[in-house]
């Protein structure tokens, strides 16, 4: 072997280690950019959740939150379930029955944050989420039938804006109610429960509805026997996930009859599964069985 042909060896077997020596370095940083993305992605703060009682600003919140409690009849927006229909919005969700011109039952929570300024709007009105299908109920409706356009949903648990109180006045929110009921105990029950949240320092996640026939309206809105409420209260901020065995449960059913007088409406708590009997509810059904069986058996006697 020549000098030259030696030389011309060496210079190849140079640039052949050079050459492996740049694609092992290039490997590394390759694989330690790779590596540096990954460490990045996992170790980076997740997004701070959505406060359980901040307020709610669009439906899907309000189906979240007002649901939250279960969908007591299984209600769909499905415009063939008309006796059952799901409406949802900022204030409050509903099942809604056609043929009674009025809800099934309305749920809604009450924290402080729902709590400001806003006066009453009175704005009574058709509600415009309403398939145009549907029979169409208005405030004239109620003229000169001796019944109170009573609220289920109270104006009064939505003053934070003039937008939430006015949703309390679709008429899909209101039913039939006798002076003596809407203006006196179903009035003093709202009190209380707006108190809890005021003065105990609760939020309360609120079913309520009707039940019974005793005529109608117009031929339109049917005037319920009996209504109904149900309240849950958790810790300020806590979701529903927070109700436990010792958690408050009040329960209410009250006759929509004239002549009530002024009792205390503590003579009208009742249980849970008493008005689920009455109306073939299923309330509070996102709870564990054993949960159900404890809090929908027991009269709250505070």
């Amino acid at each position: 072997m020549n000098r030259k042909t030696l030389i011309a060896g060496l210079i190849a077997l140079a640039v052949i280690v050079l050459l492996v020596i740049a694609c092992v370095l290039i490997g590394r940083k390759i694989w330690q950019s790779a590596t540096d993305k990954t460490e990045t992605t996992e170790t980076a703060p997740p997004a701070p959740p959505r406060q359980p009682n901040a307020p709610v600003t669009n439906v899907e919140q309000a189906r979240e939150i007002y649901l939250a409690a279960g969908n007591p009849s299984n209600a769909t927006n499905n415009i063939l379930n008309a006796d059952n229909y799901l409406l949802v919005n900022n204030a409050y969700a509903l099942s809604y029955n056609n043929s009674r011109g009025a809800a099934n039952w309305v749920a809604w929570r009450i924290t402080e944050t729902d709590f400001g300024a806003a006066e009453r709007q009175n704005d009574f009105r058709p509600d415009p989420n309403l398939p145009k299908t549907f029979a169409r109920i208005t405030p004239a409706d109620y003229t000169g039938s001796g019944f109170d356009r009573g609220h289920l949903c109270p104006s009064a648990d939505r003053s934070s804006s003039p937008e939430a109180n006015s949703q309390t006045f679709f008429m899909t929110n209101i039913i039939p109610q006798t002076p003596d009921l809407n203006r006196n105990v179903w009035n003093d029950f709202e009190t209380y429960s707006r108190d809890l949240v005021k003065k105990n320092r609760v939020d309360l996640y609120v079913v309520a509805g009707c039940y019974g026939d005793k005529g109608r309206l117009k031929k339109k809105i049917v005037v319920p026997t009996n209504c109904w409420k149900v309240i849950v209260a958790v810790p300020p901020g806590a979701d529903f996930s927070a109700v436990n065995e010792t958690t408050p449960v009040t329960a209410v059913d009250m006759p929509n009859a004239p002549n009530l007088g002024k009792p205390n409406w503590r003579s009208f708590r009742t249980t849970v599964r008493a008005i689920e009997l009455r109306t073939n509810l299923n309330l509070l059904s996102n709870l564990p069985m054993n949960l159900q069986e404890t809090l929908e058996n027991r009269v709250d006697n505070k």
